[in-house]
């Protein structure tokens, strides 16, 4: 069972892959594409556009290269067995939001080439949201002391109701039923 949970992360992961490898490249090309059918008038792109273009590809490489370095499966090279299926790319988290970045600027690439230079400032998503991450979880709760501890009784961790199979498990043991096997505590 864990083998299978291992085989579909490699596969999720292999595709995720290819399709970072295909990012890099691909909204440039549809972006140039763009500007050349609907923007004429927008070629060669200004300083501007590629400069803002050059700046936005730097962490789209870096991030690029980030995940696909962690997401990396390794197979034997004579059987092809999966070794490792490397870390999971789907998880929540920085992964998450590393692969947010990367959609966010392919679509202001995209969009850039076929709307104009305006479609960049879509791009301020990425920071407002990190503001907005950091004061829902860190600057709000130090200024008005708000913590997010769950009261005691609506806690989920508290399991005081036995499970339906520990109530069956008690029911055949009161009735002495002998798949049900007492065990007694040695101290």
């Amino acid at each position: 069972m864990a083998n299978a949970a291992a085989k579909r992360i490699a596969n999720q992961n292999e595709t995720a892959i290819k399709t970072l490898k295909l990012g890099l490249f691909i909204p440039t090309f549809v972006s140039l594409l763009l500007r050349f059918l609907l923007r004429r008038n927008s070629l060669p792109p200004s300083k501007g556009s590629l400069a803002i273009y050059i700046l936005t590809f730097f962490p789209v490489l870096f991030l690029s290269s980030y995940l696909i370095k962690m997401g990396t499966t390794r197979r034997d090279s004579v059987t092809g067995t999966l070794i490792s299926y490397g870390e999971d790319l789907n998880q929540p988290g920085v992964t998450e939001w590393c692969f947010d970045i990367l959609y966010i600027t392919w679509a202001c690439q995209i969009g850039s080439g076929a709307f104009g230079e305006w479609f960049w400032w879509f791009y301020m998503v990425i920071p407002l949201y990190a503001i907005f991450k950091l004061w829902t979880s860190m600057i709000s709760p130090m200024i008005f002391g708000r913590s997010k501890v769950l009261p005691v009784a609506d806690n989920p961790l508290d399991q005081t109701a036995p499970s339906k199979r520990q109530q069956k498990l008690k029911k055949r043991s009161e009735r002495g039923d002998p798949r049900v096997k007492v065990q007694t505590g040695r101290r």
